[in-house]
């Protein structure tokens, strides 16, 4: 498990391999991870959007932002946490993910920027 904490938001990543398979005749690395976002925090705090930069062996890096996280933008209050699950293809068995996420804290109405650290795909196989 990879964490990290700012103004703190605690940010866990678990990641997995969930398996290859063919799409557009090439072959495809599936990954899935697992984050938990934890107010440690006195503020209650909201996720209003996400900025992901993915990298992939071989090809370019690819930037994502979007509204939330998958369809949510969840309000975390003071001791709560807020934990999703999602996925990733790269065209390699290696690669890694890292960003950030764009939350405003409901007590000042500051918004601010809350690190995502990096974390590495790989496939079983690829590794020596």
């Amino acid at each position: 498990m990879i964490t990290q904490v700012t103004k703190g938001i605690k940010i866990s990543v678990n990641t997995s391999f969930e398996g290859t398979f063919f799409k557009n005749y090439k072959m495809h690395f599936a990954f899935g991870y697992t984050i938990t976002i934890e107010n440690q925090s006195k503020d209650s705090v909201q996720l209003t959007s996400r900025h992901w930069k993915i990298y992939d062996a071989l090809n370019e890096l690819e930037v994502l932002d979007g509204e939330g996280v998958i369809g949510k933008k969840p309000v975390i209050k003071p001791g709560e946490s807020h934990t999703y699950t999602s996925g990733c293809l790269l065209t390699s068995p290696i690669g890694a993910m890292k960003g950030h996420y764009n939350m405003v804290n409901f007590s000042s109405t500051e918004k601010f920027k809350v690190q995502i650290p990096t974390f590495k795909f790989h496939a079983p196989f690829a590794l020596n």
